[in-house]
This record gives structure tokens, C-alpha cells and sequence, in this order.
């Protein structure tokens, strides 16, 4: 018997069984008061009045209707410019620590967000609640005493002025706790490599030396990683190096659509839990077994609210009509996309983070991600949401016994009719229209908005076969390799192509 893991692990339930949990509801709006209170006498506290906010009968509701949405370059012109200069108690009391980088999947000029102490005690305490919840998929004890392999952006930060900026996981990384330090793979030196070849080449080089028990990090670069560490010890599995790996812990992007290709890469079925973890702090993370829905952080440092996610809402840009409906955690209902918006311990307020959710258990306050606000394909009325797109897909792969981890789409006019051009990322050697048909199919039976899309201005659907590593150059070029960067599922007519070229490029 695992006697240490067995002592962790009993520390672990214990933990849980003395905590008494605050509803969802009662836990957001003592959140939203914390906020108020503690920022009230910033600038833009001031600016809002947060004192009458407070005094008011109901706060929730006054603080959405005296306090507009703001994308980020709305923060950014308006207050986080000052910041970022050297000011104080603009939007936050003092100033952050540091920034998160985030180019995200919009382009090439990194976004500064704001990372203040509060954030990264917030962030550490979901991190917490997360490792407790470990007990609740039946790990053996001798899991809690294996390593973690957590493959982020590089922990090497950069000084800019007084603040240290870097990747949100590079900078969660550089500030984890004393006492997971020995738990922490790759460790400190090799995290600090910022050419994600030579990280990953190292981790390869030192993979057999550690006895990892769970993965952390995005599906796609981690499979990169898997796959550079199989190939170096010229093994057929990872489990061949790594044989005790339970868990992986994916976060940034939906893991479904990578689970058939990862799979491929391990010689027995390990647990998936899925967490939220974005440049604006820990939204959710799995909390139990048998469901892919995350659990919101509703007691940490985030104040939640959520927008219905209809076309009349959404402007052109992306951006959100000011007058669009917004519900608390109180009024949403189950099965239902919505916009997230949040406020939070960083100075960001009814902030745009460009996610779209859905509740599976409002009671649970469990979501799933379902996509992104620009990544809402509408250009002829189809309304296809990220979501309905990897749905349809995994039924492909279901149906053809395939893998698609990657792909991309546009709506294109070819000789003055509209088509869904897509491409595909997988090694399958599969006719194309085939798989266009299979798609039209699928969106068509999931979507009667596409449906109808069809029998009008959306004359077809075309598509093209290109192998994964294509998606995976394009970010390296447009971006940078490995951390939070994710491929853009749905591009606009100039950015598509650009990576049209791209790909007749390196065909």
C-alpha cells in the first residue's frame, strides 16, 4: 500500500467533508459585494459610483445597469492603458503583479491582462478545490503519489517596466506552491525554456528519470509532446515510459475533439478531467466523474453573468449590444447558449472574456464550453456555433473511423454563391466529398437553422484534407508554438486566405 498516497489522500477527503458549501447563488452575489467593496475607491469604483451600487436593494441588478460591457480593448483605452503606465487603484486597488499575455486565437498582437496577488490567490484556492475533487474519481492512493507533467508556456517571464509578463500557465506555474514544488514536472529549469521545440526535446531527453501520474495542458500540444517522448525512446505508447499515468487534466480547449487521436498514443484508458482556465483567472473545472460539464468557481475571486446568445445581441465586430438581456446565476436555465461575461479580482469589469457556455446542471452550476463569439458562422443565417461544428465531426469520426483533431472553416463565394469551405486536419485517406456530404448531413439533422441556410443563400459545402501539423506551423507562424495558443475554428474572408496560401505553401 501506497502509505503516503493513503495519508494524502485521507487528508483530502477529510477536507471535504468539513467544508459546507454555499450555493452557487448566495456564493456570486457575496462575491459581486467583495468586489464592490474592496474597489470602491479606485477609479473606476469612483467613476460607477460602487457606493451606490452597494447601498441599493438589489446589486446585482444595479451594477448591470449602471456599468456597460467592456471588450478588452474597451478596458484597455479606458483604464488598463493607466495602469499598464505605472498608475494605482484604477481599476483595482494598487497595481498587478504582472500581465497575462494572450494572443488567444484572434492574431498576433498579444493582449496585457491584468494578473493582480488577489488573482493568483484565487486561481491557487480553485486549484485547491480541484485537487480535492481528484477523490471523487476513484483514484488509487498511490496516484497521489506520483508526478505531474504540467506542459505549459514558459515560466521564464519577461520584465516589462515594474510588472513580470508572460502566459497565464507560465505565470500560474512560476507561483505554485511550496509544497506541489515536488510533485512539479518538468521542474523549474526545463519550464523556464521558452523555444518550445528545445522544452519539449528536453522533456524527451529526462521523461524516463520521472514517475508521472498526470498530464496538465492543451490536448493538441500535449499530444506533440507525447509523440516527441514516445519517438525518442523509440517506444509504441506513452505508457511504455510513463506506465503509472492516470489522468490528464486538459484545459483551454474542449477535449472531445482530440480524444480519438489521443487516445491512439496510450496502451490503456486513463481519466480526462476538464478544466477552465483562461488569462482572466480559473472559471470551472470538472468536478465528478461521468460528464464532460465543469463546475463554475462561484466562491473564488469571479463574478459571473450571462448574456443569451442570439444573433440580434451580437454587433458585426464581435462586440455585444449594450442593451442585450444579461442573467445572473439565478436565472439561467439548462441546455442554453450564453456569453460569458465576468468581473473580477484583476479589475476587470462586465468583461467580455469571448467564450459562449451552456448550463448542463444549474443546480450544480456545471457548464460546458460551447464556443466562441466569433467563432458564430452566420454569414447566410446558418447560426452554427463551434459546438453544433464538433458535433457534426465527431460523428464523421464515429462513422468513418477516423481522426479530425484540427479543423477550420470560412463562408466563401465562389461565382457569386455562398459556400462553408472546410478543412480538415487528419491523416485519413478519405474522399472529400464524402466527407462534405457527411457534414452537410450531420449540421443539416442538428441545426434547422443551417437546415433552412441551405435551401437558400448557402449553395454547398466543400472540403479539404490537410494532415494536423499543417494547423499546428500555422500557429507556430501567426503566433508562437505550445501554451495557450488555439487554432481559430472560424475565420473571416481575408484571414482565411491567408491560410489558404499558407497551405499551398507547404503542400
Amino acid at each position: 500500500m501506497a502509505i503516503l498516497g493513503s495519508i494524502i489522500k485521507g487528508a483530502i477527503d477529510l477536507r471535504g467533508s468539513l467544508i459546507s458549501e454555499t450555493s452557487p447563488k448566495e456564493a456570486q452575489l457575496q462575491v459581486l459585494k467583495n468586489l464592490l467593496s474592496t474597489a470602491k475607491d479606485t477609479a473606476f469604483g469612483k467613476y460607477y459610483s460602487f457606493d451606490s451600487i452597494l447601498d441599493s436593494e438589489n446589486p446585482q441588478k444595479e451594477f448591470s445597469k449602471i456599468i456597460p460591457f467592456h471588450d478588452y480593448n474597451a478596458m484597455k483605452e479606458n483604464w488598463w492603458n493607466r495602469v499598464i503606465d505605472g498608475a494605482h487603484d484604477i481599476t483595482w486597488p494598487g497595481k498587478p503583479s504582472y500581465f497575462a499575455l494572450s494572443s488567444g486565437t484572434t492574431g498576433k498582437t498579444s493582449k496585457r491582462i491584468p494578473v493582480t496577488d488577489e488573482m493568483i490567490d484565487a486561481i491557487k484556492a480553485a486549484g485547491v478545490q480541484q485537487v480535492g475533487a481528484l477523490v471523487n474519481f476513484e483514484l488509487e492512493s498511490d496516484f497521489f503519489e506520483k508526478e505531474i507533467m504540467m506542459l505549459g508556456s514558459s515560466t521564464d517571464l519577461e520584465e516589462r517596466g515594474e510588472f513580470l509578463e508572460g502566459e497565464i500557465s507560465g505565470i500560474t506555474a512560476s507561483n505554485i506552491p511550496f509544497w506541489f514544488k515536488g510533485y512539479y514536472k518538468p521542474g523549474e529549469d526545463i519550464a523556464k525554456i521558452d523555444d518550445w521545440d528545445e522544452r519539449v526535446k528536453t522533456i524527451a531527453e529526462r521523461a524516463k528519470s520521472w514517475d508521472i501520474g498526470a498530464l496538465s495542458g492543451i490536448p493538441s500540444w500535449m499530444e506533440l509532446m507525447m509523440k516527441e517522448v514516445i519517438n525518442y525512446h523509440n517506444a509504441e505508447t506513452i505508457h511504455d515510459v510513463w506506465p503509472n499515468l492516470q489522468v490528464f487534466t486538459s484545459g483551454g480547449v474542449a477535449f472531445q475533439p482530440y480524444e480519438k487521436s489521443f487516445n491512439l498514443l496510450l496502451s490503456k484508458p486513463i481519466t480526462v478531467i476538464d478544466t477552465y482556465l483562461a488569462s482572466e483567472g480559473f472559471i470551472a473545472f470538472q468536478n465528478r466523474p461521468n460528464t464532460t460539464s465543469m463546475k463554475l468557481v462561484t466562491d473564488g475571486g469571479i463574478y459571473f453573468e450571462f448574456m443569451p446568445f442570439k444573433p440580434e445581441y451580437i454587433n458585426e465586430d464581435g462586440s455585444l449590444d449594450q442593451n442585450a438581456k444579461v442573467l445572473t446565476i439565478a436565472e439561467v436555465e439548462e441546455d442554453q447558449d450564453y456569453v460569458l461575461i465576468m468581473s473580477s479580482v484583476s479589475g476587470a469589469w462586465r468583461y467580455i472574456i469571448g467564450d459562449t457556455i451552456a448550463f448542463t446542471d444549474v443546480e450544480k452550476a456545471e457548464i460546458v464550453i460551447t464556443g466562441r463569439t466569433k467563432f458564430f458562422l452566420n454569414v447566410v443565417g446558418s447560426q452554427l456555433s463551434v459546438n453544433k461544428m464538433d458535433t457534426a465531426l465527431r460523428e464523421l469520426e464515429q462513422k468513418f473511423d477516423i481522426e479530425i483533431p484540427e479543423f477550420t472553416l470560412a463562408a466563401v463565394k465562389r461565382n457569386g454563391e455562398f459556400y462553408h469551405s472546410w478543412y480538415l486536419g487528419t491523416e485519413a485517406n478519405i474522399d472529400v466529398a464524402t466527407l462534405a456530404n457527411a457534414i452537410d448531413e450531420a449540421l443539416k439533422g442538428a441545426n434547422k437553422n443551417y437546415r433552412v441556410a441551405r435551401s437558400k443563400a448557402l449553395k454547398g459545402v466543400e472540403v479539404h484534407s490537410v494532415s494536423p501539423s499543417v494547423f499546428y506551423d500555422w500557429n507556430e507562424r501567426n503566433k508562437k508554438k505550445g501554451g495557450q495558443v488555439k487554432m481559430a475554428r472560424v475565420m473571416k474572408e481575408e484571414k482565411f486566405k491567408e491560410w489558404e496560401d499558407f497551405v499551398s505553401s507547404v503542400k
